[in-house]
This record gives C-alpha cells, structure tokens and sequence, in this order.
C-alpha cells in the first residue's frame, strides 16, 4: 500500500511545526528542573525500593474479575492528568498528528465490513489515520481493551441506532479483538440485528437497528417504497425497547433518517408534516421530530420498570461531508487531513442536532435521577465535524450503487475509532473509575 506523496509531505510539513511549537513552549520550564529534579527522583525511588515491602504489585490478566480491580488497581499508581478527566471537557479540542496510527489495520482485524475496508478498495493515502483528539485543557486516555473488558464483565451492552450506530460497534469489535475475539451467537436474515458474546469476560454485546427509535413505516405505492415515512411521534420502536430489561448500557444514535418526508402522527391524529407540500398540515422541519423521537425514547426508557441500573450514554450526531452535491448528485469526500479549529463551522444543521439530542438527554437524566436511571453523553459531533477526509468516499466497494460516494459512514481503520476512547472514559466517570 503506497502513500500519496502529497498526503504525507502535508502531515510531514504539519507535524514538524507542531513538535516544533509544543517542543519549543516546554523547554524554558523543564530545564531548569530536570538535573535536581532527576537527582531527586533518584534517592525517592532508591528509597522507595529498600523500605517498601511490595514496591510493585503485580496483577494477571486472570486475576482481573470485576470492576472492584479495577479500583485495586488504581491503588497502585499515582493519579496523574492522563485519567483526572472529571472536570475537563473531553469534548471540545482540535486533532494532533499521532505517528502511532491505529492499534489495528484492515489486515488484522477480521470482521471490518468490506464496505468500511477502505484501503482494500484503493484507497491510496494513510496519513488520515495518524491523527488524535486532544481536549484543550487534559489529555483524552486512549482506548485499553483490557480494561474495558473487565468494566463490562458479565454486563450486557446494546448500540441503538441506525447503520452509522452500526459502524461505531463494528469499530469497537476491532478494538476489543486486541484482547478477545467474541462469538457471533445471532444475525438476522438482514443482518440489522446481530449479537457477539465474549466467553472469557462474559460480556454480550449486541447492534439493535432502528431508523427513527420511534415507529415509522414506509408509505408504499403498488409494492414500491416512496421514501416517505409515517412517523409515531408518541410511541417507541418494539425491535429496541423490547431488549432493554436485560441491558446494563444502551447506547443510542439516530439521525441520518430524518431528512426525508415524514408525516408526524399523535395517538391517531396527523399532527404535522416535514417536507411536504400538502395543504392544511402543519409544517415542522426536521429539528422537531429529531426531539420528539428521543424525548419519547428517553421517557419510554425512564418509565421502564425493569431497567434498574440502566445507564444510557447518547453518542451524539456524526456528520455527514458531501461537498458539492449530495449523495445521489455528484458530491463527494476526498479530504485527506482534518480541518483545524478555525476551519470548524459551528453553524450548520449538523450541530444543531447534536445540540438537540443534548438538551433531550439533559431532560432525561434530571427526571431519571428520581427513578435510579441514570444518562451521559459521549459527544463525538464537535471532534467529527473536523474530520471531512474519514469517508470511505469512492473506496467502498459500492457493487450496486457504482458512482455514488459514501460520506456519511467512515473508514476503518480511522477516526471512528475515536469514539470508543470518548466511550470509555465517559463510562469511566459514570463508574467512578480514575476520575
């Protein structure tokens, strides 16, 4: 696989003036320390290895059980910024080169759909995986399979949502393949609904797909989808709510549906339209029903009285980087570097969405609180929305729709993976764990 020479000299160019920068800014206060300070350092730890009776305590895979070793565990170090994330905003920051790369590539992690492979379907240039989030004021703790594992050991955890809900979790399987490879023990006829399980940690992990989270049916014209949906504004989606008693995390998303003509119903009553046309209906855009789909998801979720101990985390609105068209005119995403902080546009619709969800989600955790529920966000809009060049673009493998660019899910390896590091420290502070 060859880099594009243009692609590299860029991040070549980009990295050297930010070591250059971050280098430069921590010389004048670290020299005037590091001889005292390594002298120092070394009688403490000379110190530390003559009186201490177990200077280092060291713990097996195996020994590993719950997450009360977790807790052990943390016992043993020191804290430091890298977990102190309780008071930092995770969310708001900018992307750093990262020569590392990604812990997998579409060689070693087996299960990567063919159509998230993007460098298998020519996709030429790499440096698009060489990149992470920096917060402004900590440090996000990157992705530890092995921790993770013990956290959700004998849970069960669902990703609600629709296809980009899906690649989340197929990106997450990768992550966690570091540490076990699951068994799939269910797929549909569909392939919408799939369930792994992870023998040796006990953890089931499982993708429930749903357009909209609440009901909504295609209208069809003599055995033809019209691609206008009837939606229940007022009532849940069985195939997800059903599964939520035997969950210890939801995970949900939706969106990507919603910008199309729906016809917004109430008990039995039309209450509204979004993109029609039709006289005497109410008018809404899609922002509306966007809120009344996770209201009434999140109210189903609070007054479900077997879900004790649930915790539901929204990961927010992905974008989509059509540029120049959309998806069935022409547009296209063949970016190959992260926008900066002053490239970002917090004025589009796609921030507003996220902005919605929030809001909804913030409603939700003060009326669970009173029911032991319990929500958080894992809030991947701000980081996502810098990251035009993580589309598969033309390198999906697109056998049935040849011509057309896919900018809306995202390559793997790449950024999506992001969003497991964003999970697991929101999990982390949820649990209490390094926080």
């Amino acid at each position: 696989m060859m880099k594009s020479t243009t692609t590299s000299t860029l991040f070549s160019e980009r990295l050297k003036h930010y070591d250059k920068r971050e280098k430069w800014s921590k010389m004048g206060k670290i020299v005037p320390f590091l001889f005292t300070s390594f002298a120092l350092i070394t009688v403490l730890f000379s110190f530390f290895l003559l009186f201490s009776p177990i200077p280092f305590k060291v713990t097996s895979k195996q020994g590993l059980t719950s997450v009360q070793n977790l807790h052990e565990l943390q016992g043993n170090f020191p804290k430091t910024d890298h977990f102190e994330v309780e008071n930092c905003d995770l969310f708001t920051g900018h992307w750093i080169p990262e020569l590392k790369g990604s812990v997998y590539t579409n060689s070693s992690c087996t299960t990567i759909p063919d159509s998230k492979n993007c460098f298998k379907h020519g996709r030429q240039d790499v440096d698009f995986v060489n990149w992470r989030w920096k917060p402004e004021n900590c440090e996000l703790p990157m992705f530890d399979s092995m921790a993770f594992m013990e956290m959700v050991r004998g849970k069960k955890m669902a990703f609600i949502g629709d296809s980009v809900a899906r690649n989340h979790i197929e990106s997450l399987l990768c992550l966690l393949s570091q540490e076990e490879i699951p068994l799939e023990i269910y797929k549909d006829t569909e392939d919408r609904f799939k369930k792994w399980y992870f023998p040796n940690h006990d953890f089931t992990l499982m993708i429930l797909w749903t357009k909209f989270l609440i009901v909504g049916e295609e209208r069809m014209v003599n055995g033809t989808g019209t691609s206008a949906f009837d939606l229940q504004l007022d009532k849940v989606e069985n195939s997800w709510a059903d599964f939520l008693p035997e969950l210890d995390y939801a995970i949900i998303s939706d969106g990507h549906w919603f910008f199309r003509v729906m016809y917004l119903h109430q008990g039995n009553s039309l209450t509204g339209c979004v993109y029609c046309n039709e006289p005497n209906i109410t008018k809404h855009d899609i922002s509306f029903a966007v809120r009344m789909a996770f209201r009434t998801a999140f109210d189903h979720i609070n007054a479900c009285k077997n879900c004790n101990g649930l915790v539901t985390l929204v990961r927010t609105f992905a974008p989509a980087h059509f540029e120049n068209g959309f998806w069935n005119t022409g547009g296209y995403c063949n970016r190959t570097s992260p926008l900066s902080k002053e490239e970002l546009d917090l004025g589009v619709f796609e921030w507003e969405m996220r902005n919605i969800q929030v809001e909804e989600m913030e409603r939700a955790r003060e009326i669970g609180k009173k029911q032991g529920k319990k929500f958080g966000v894992v809030d991947v809009t701000r980081a996502m929305l810098m990251r035009p060049d993580g589309h598969p673009g033309s390198h999906w493998g697109n056998k049935w729709m040849k011509g057309y660019n896919d900018c809306v899910h995202w390559c793997m390896p790449g950024p999506v993976d992001h969003w497991s590091h964003f999970l697991m420290a929101v999990m982390r502070k949820e649990l209490g764990i390094f926080s």
